[in-house]
C-alpha cells in the first residue's frame, strides 16, 4: 500500500482551508439538528404523531407513535415511465419487510420527480433539466421534513437526481443515509453500432425508421441505459464516496443479488440509524476526503461532465467549496483506468464483469490514488469497500479483493493506464473557464485552431448542417445556454452532426456555455462556459470569423482578437422563459450560480 499521493493531500488541505467558514456554519446547524425535541417523537405532539402513523399497518403503528423502534423514511425517484427508475417500484415493499425483520419500521418518506435527459434532448423539456435537480433537493427535504425518522434510503438513479437527492439528504445531514441503486439494464445492441445509424440519419443516409430500430435495440428494458453518461457516473460516485452497500452499483435490477443488496442496505441503515449501535450521520461521515475522492474516479473512469456542475453543488450543501482547479490538478496526477462507452467499446455490464468497483477501489487505495481513511455507511471506512460480494444461500457472503483485471482493453491497473491523466480538463483564457472531456478525443483532435460560426440556439445549428454550411475547419459557438439564459440545456443532438464534419477530415470543434453530455463523444467540446454570455461573458460577444483556439493540453481557450469591449447583442425572438412549463423556473434561472458554484441554488453564499 503505497503513501497517500502528495497532490492529492494538498488538493484536500486547500479545500479543507478555503471551506472551514461555510463548514463550520454547516456543523453548526447540524448540531442544533440533532438537538432539537423536533426529533424525539416521544415529544412531538400526539396529534402530529397521530398524524404520522394513520396510515401504518396496525402492527407497526405502536412502534412508531411509542419511539420504540427505528423509523427508515425512504425517499424514491420512482416512476414507471423511464427504464431506469421502473425497477425501483418494487424496493419500497423489500425495504419494508427487511426492516420489520431486523427490529425496525420504514415509511415512503416521499417522492421526488424524475426526468430523463434522454427523452428530452433537442427539446423544451431539456431546459428544465438541470434546474430539476434543485427541485429534486427540495422535494427530499419535503419528504423529511415530517421529522418522524431515524435514517434516510435515498431511491435513485439518473442525471440530476441523485445529486438532488444528495443536496436533500445534507439538508437534514443528521440523518444517517444510504443510497440504494436500481443497477443497469442488460446489454443491448453494441453502441458503436447504434452510432454508425445516428450518424447516417444526420446525413439523411437512414431512414426514421432505421433509426428507431437501432435507438430501441440499445434502450430495450429495466434499468439505466448502459453506456457511461451521468446516470452510471452517479453510481460510481455514491460508492466510492461510501453512500452505498460496497458492490451494488451496476448489479441488476431484478437479480437475486440485487434483492440481497436492498435488504442488506435496510439492515445497515438501521445498524447506523439514530437508534443504532453505530451511530453516521451523512452530515458529519461525508467530508473534504469523500469530495476528493469523487473526483479522483470521476478522472480515473472517464465520467460525465456534468459532474463539474454537480459536484460543486454537492459539496456547497454540505458547506464544502469545490473549485475547478481541484478538478484540474487531480486530473494531472489520476490516471485513466476504465474505457467505457463513449470512451471506449464496453458498456457498464463488461465493465463490472472486467473487475468493477471492486478493483477500481482497490487499485487507486493500493497506489495512493485514494484516500481510504473516508467514512463510509458500511466498514469502517473506504479501505472496506475493495471487498467483492457473491450471493450464497440468498445472502452476501464478502470475500477477498479482486487485484486482477479480467479485461484489461476495459480495465487497467494504474501503473498500465489507458491514459496518463484523467479524462477531464480545464480550459481557460480571455473567453473565460470552462470544461472538455478528452477521454474519448483522440490527441490530435485535443487542440484546435478554427474560425468561429456563432449561433445562439443549436437548431440554427442543425439548419446550417443541411445546408452543407458546416462543411469546413470550424468552431461552432452555441451561446445564451448557461443557467441564467434558459437552464443550461444539454447540446446532445448536435453530437451526430460535429461527428460527421470531422469523418470529412475536417477539424470542428464546440464552443458553449451549455452543457453537452454525460457522454461527451470524439469531438472537442469546450462547454459550461463562465461566465455565461447572459452574465457578460466574452462568449457573447464572439463574432462570426473569429478565430478561436481551444487546446486541452494546455488548458487553453481563448479567441485571437481583444473581445472585452465589445457590445454584448442578445438575440431576438429566442425567448425560452415561457410555455412548457418553463415560466415556473423563472426563480431558479435568475438566481443560479454560475458553472463553476454548481449552476443551480448558491448553498454557499445563501448561508
Amino acid at each position: 500500500m503505497n503513501k497517500l499521493h502528495p497532490k492529492i493531500i494538498e488538493v484536500t488541505k486547500r479545500i479543507r482551508k478555503r471551506s472551514k467558514p461555510s463548514r463550520d456554519i454547516y456543523l453548526k446547524n447540524l448540531v442544533a439538528m440533532e438537538q432539537d425535541s423536533d426529533n424525539d417523537r416521544n415529544l412531538i405532539s400526539c396529534s402530529n404523531m397521530a398524524h404520522a402513523a394513520a396510515a401504518a399497518p396496525s402492527d407497526e403503528k405502536s412502534a412508531i407513535l411509542n419511539n420504540s423502534k427505528p423509523n427508515l423514511g425512504i425517499v424514491s425517484s420512482y416512476n414507471d415511465m423511464l427504464s431506469a427508475h421502473k425497477p425501483l417500484e418494487q424496493f419500497p415493499k423489500v425495504i419494508k419487510a427487511a426492516a420489520n425483520q431486523f427490529g425496525a419500521t420504514a415509511q415512503m418518506a416521499g417522492s421526488v420527480p424524475a426526468m430523463c435527459d434522454g427523452v428530452t434532448q433537442g427539446r423544451p423539456g431539456m431546459e428544465l433539466s438541470l434546474m430539476s435537480r434543485d427541485v429534486i433537493a427540495m422535494s427530499t427535504a419535503v419528504a423529511l421534513s415530517h421529522g418522524v425518522y431515524d435514517a434516510t434510503l435515498c431511491l435513485g438513479v439518473c442525471d440530476k437526481i441523485v445529486p438532488g437527492l444528495f443536496i436533500g439528504a445534507m439538508t437534514f445531514g443528521h440523518l444517517p443515509t444510504i443510497f440504494v441503486p436500481a443497477g443497469p439494464m442488460s446489454s443491448g445492441i453494441p453502441n458503436e453500432e447504434k452510432v454508425i445509424v445516428r450518424k447516417a440519419f444526420a446525413k439523411g443516409e437512414a431512414t426514421r425508421k432505421e433509426l428507431l430500430k437501432a435507438e430501441i435495440s440499445a434502450y430495450h428494458g429495466e434499468g439505466t441505459c448502459t453506456f457511461y453518461g451521468t446516470a452510471n457516473s452517479n453510481q460510481m460516485l455514491m460508492e466510492i464516496m461510501g453512500l452505498h452497500i460496497p458492490g451494488s452499483a451496476f448489479v441488476h435490477p431484478h437479480s437475486d443479488l440485487r434483492n440481497a443488496y436492498n435488504i442488506i442496505a435496510t439492515e445497515q441503515a438501521i445498524s447506523i440509524s439514530r437508534k443504532g449501535k453505530d451511530v453516521r450521520s451523512i452530515g458529519r461521515m461525508i467530508d473534504e476526503r469523500s469530495f476528493v475522492n469523487a473526483i479522483i474516479g470521476l478522472h480515473a473512469t472517464g465520467g460525465s461532465t456534468n459532474h463539474t456542475l454537480h459536484l460543486p453543488a454537492m459539496a456547497a450543501a454540505a458547506g464544502i467549496k469545490l473549485l475547478w482547479e481541484d478538478f484540474a490538478d487531480l486530473s494531472d496526477v489520476v490516471p485513466l483506468l476504465a474505457k467505457i462507452y463513449p470512451n471506449g467499446s464496453a458498456d457498464v455490464n463488461q465493465f463490472h464483469a472486467a473487475g468493477g468497483m471492486s478493483f477500481l477501489i482497490g487499485e487507486l487505495l493500493e497506489e495512493g490514488l485514494l484516500d481510504g481513511t473516508a467514512l463510509t455507511v458500511w466498514g469502517k471506512n473506504l479501505f472496506d469497500y475493495v471487498l467483492e460480494p457473491t450471493l450464497k444461500d440468498n445472502k452476501l457472503v464478502w470475500n477477498k479483493p479482486n487485484l486482477k483485471s479480467y479485461d484489461k482493453n476495459i480495465l487497467r491497473h494504474v501503473r498500465e493506464p489507458h491514459q496518463k491523466n484523467g479524462g477531464l480538463k480545464i480550459l481557460q483564457g480571455n473567453i473565460g473557464k470552462g470544461v472538455i472531456k478528452i477521454s474519448a478525443v483522440e490527441l490530435h483532435h485535443q487542440k484546435i485552431k478554427a474560425s468561429a460560426m456563432v449561433f445562439d440556439n443549436q437548431n440554427d445549428v442543425k439548419i446550417a448542417y443541411e445546408k452543407g454550411l458546416l462543411n469546413r475547419d470550424i468552431i461552432i459557438v452555441v451561446r445564451f445556454q448557461g443557467p441564467k439564459a434558459n437552464g443550461m440545456p444539454e447540446l446532445h443532438a448536435l453530437s451526430p452532426i460535429l461527428s460527421n464534419i470531422q469523418d470529412l477530415g475536417f477539424k470542428v470543434g464546440l464552443l458553449t456555455d451549455g452543457r453537452m453530455s454525460g457522454a461527451s463523444g470524439k469531438v472537442p467540446a469546450a462547454i459550461h462556459i463562465t461566465p455565461e454570455a447572459t452574465d457578460n461573458g466574452n462568449i457573447g460577444k464572439i463574432k462570426n470569423g473569429d478565430e478561436i483556439e481551444i487546446d486541452a493540453i494546455a488548458g487553453k481557450i481563448n479567441v485571437n482578437k481583444e473581445i472585452e469591449n465589445r457590445e454584448l447583442i442578445f438575440p431576438k425572438n429566442s425567448d425560452h422563459h415561457s410555455g412548457f412549463g418553463r415560466n415556473l423556473f423563472a426563480i431558479l434561472r435568475k438566481n443560479a450560480a454560475g458553472a463553476e458554484n454548481g449552476a443551480g441554488l448558491d448553498l454557499i453564499n445563501s448561508n
